[in-house]
């Protein structure tokens, strides 16, 4: 078994739209970012490649790459699953917590749950997402943006 462990953070930015764990928050502002800045997607990206040890989403998805402008992470998250898959490991499990004053989180938990099942070809058993307000500390606690931790098991798959 490996564990990997990541983080994200994203400013929000009028005129984008809002998506979280592949699923879009209509009306609410979107977050700063190089492709569709689903700060939920990308830390769960970063645990899973923590755990295999094969860098993080930068390295394989750079802010620099004009292919990468507003990509859909979802499609990025598929990518590293079956890279993941490839080199014999299974995910065990994912666990999430994002962090904002908003959106409210709880409403959309289970949409997320079912969207990111669907996309790591996981069952929903094995998706925790967590929602939490910074009781209004730091950049975060002030409604800049949003803030996501994630960790990942992996388990090598027998031969």
């Amino acid at each position: 078994m490996r564990i990997g462990y990541g983080y994200d953070s994203h400013r929000f930015e009028e005129g984008r739209r809002l998506v979280l764990g592949g699923v879009e928050f209509p009306g609410e502002t979107g977050l700063k970012g190089h492709s569709d800045a689903d700060a939920l997607i990308h830390a769960l990206i970063d645990a899973l490649l923590g755990a295999a040890a094969l860098g993080d989403v930068g390295s394989h998805f750079p802010d620099d790459d004009p292919r990468w402008k507003d990509a859909d992470s979802s499609q990025l998250l598929e990518s590293v699953v079956r890279e993941i898959r490839g080199l014999g490991y299974a995910i065990g499990n994912v666990d999430a917590t994002v962090i904002c004053e908003r959106p409210k989180l709880r409403p959309c938990v289970e949409l997320i749950r079912d969207r990111l099942s669907a996309v790591m070809g996981i069952g929903k058993g094995r998706i925790s997402i967590k929602g939490k307000s910074n009781e209004r500390l730091d950049d975060i606690g002030a409604g800049l943006g949003i803030a996501v931790h994630a960790v990942a098991l992996l388990e090598q798959l027998k031969n």
